[in-house]
């Protein structure tokens, strides 16, 4: 039996089996007498099959196959893992949008990264750097989405990582959705420092759109008299604090760039509004809140009429 290596992090990526998937999984390996599917290795460690070697490893009278991939990086072997589970159809949402954020940082390492981290320089660049722009439109053409939507799949799968990383465990409540956090919520995890980590993760199990929950509604008995801030709205108020932050330019040496981080900026804008209409509705169901929003967004409509008619200040 080939002894394969199991790397944790192209493990990771990969969606687990429930305990009664791989007992079935096993129970028809067995039935047949083999194992078809070949276990797709780079450099003697596994990028696909590790249910099946773990099989394999518990009956070692198993045949079994074994396709050798070449890779230049790490970075392209991610890539091709998360390219890979991407084919699958029973994918949850989260699951595909944590796995396209997966794929768009391990491309954007193999490509060159940010230029600036140790991580990118120590990759061996044989092409020409590629931009995260670039890289962003190809994923997008890809997986049939947008360019901001592969952006945002970037900072989701940084926030999940993050969480898991600061709370064991909720990795696997976020990507099957049996809770439902927003995009922004998750994100910020990643962004906080890593002492507010655990609080700003433990918050992503208490929202609104936890998977048979919704929000509970009082009694009619119960009597309010003195406001409280709650945990809830101290941790909101955190995690718009942190998004506001998220992707603002950093001294950007080109035009290219700066435009690339207004789009960050108008994205992150975006994002932040549907949470807060999410969880104040009525910001945007009562009337009078509404009107004021609508009022307060003319300013960017305002300020885009000046730019298509010649921005001269």
């Amino acid at each position: 039996m080939d002894r394969l290596i199991i790397d944790p992090e192209f493990r990771d990526k990969i969606p687990p089996l429930t305990e009664d998937e791989f007992t079935l999984l096993e129970e028809n390996i067995l039935s047949d007498g083999a194992v078809f599917s070949p276990l797709i290795v780079w450099d003697g460690t596994i990028l696909d099959g590790h249910n099946r070697y773990e099989i394999i490893q518990k009956h070692p009278e198993l045949t079994y196959a074994v396709h050798k991939l070449s890779f230049a990086n790490r970075f392209e072997a991610l890539s091709w893992i998360c390219k890979n589970q991407l084919g699958r159809r029973n994918l949850t949402p989260q699951q595909k949008k944590y796995l396209i954020g997966q794929r768009y940082e391990a491309e954007k390492m193999a490509n060159g990264g940010d230029r600036k981290s140790d991580q990118a320089k120590s990759v061996v660049q044989i092409e020409p750097l590629i931009s995260p722009h670039v890289t962003r439109a190809h994923i997008a053409n890809d997986t049939n989405t947008s360019e901001s939507y592969v952006m945002r799949a970037g900072w989701y799968a940084q926030g999940v990582d993050a969480a898991e990383e600061a709370l064991p465990g909720i990795k696997q409540e976020i990507l099957t959705g049996t809770i439902k956090p927003t995009e922004t919520a998750v994100a910020a995890v990643a962004k906080a420092d890593r002492s507010e980590r655990p609080q700003l993760a433990a918050a992503l199990r208490t929202s609104d759109t936890k998977t048979g929950g919704g929000r509970k509604q009082p009694s009619a008995e119960t009597q309010y008299h003195t406001p409280k801030v709650s945990t809830r709205k101290a941790d909101m108020e955190k995690i718009a604090e942190i998004s506001a932050e998220m992707e603002r330019p950093k001294a950007p040496a080109t035009e290219e760039s700066l435009l690339h981080s207004i789009e960050a900026e108008v994205v992150s804008f975006t994002e932040l509004c549907d949470h807060f209409f999410q969880e104040y509705p009525r910001l945007l169901s009562d009337g009078r809140y509404k009107q004021e929003v609508i009022r307060i967004m003319q300013t960017m409509k305002q300020y885009i009429s000046k730019i298509e008619g010649g921005y001269t200040e």
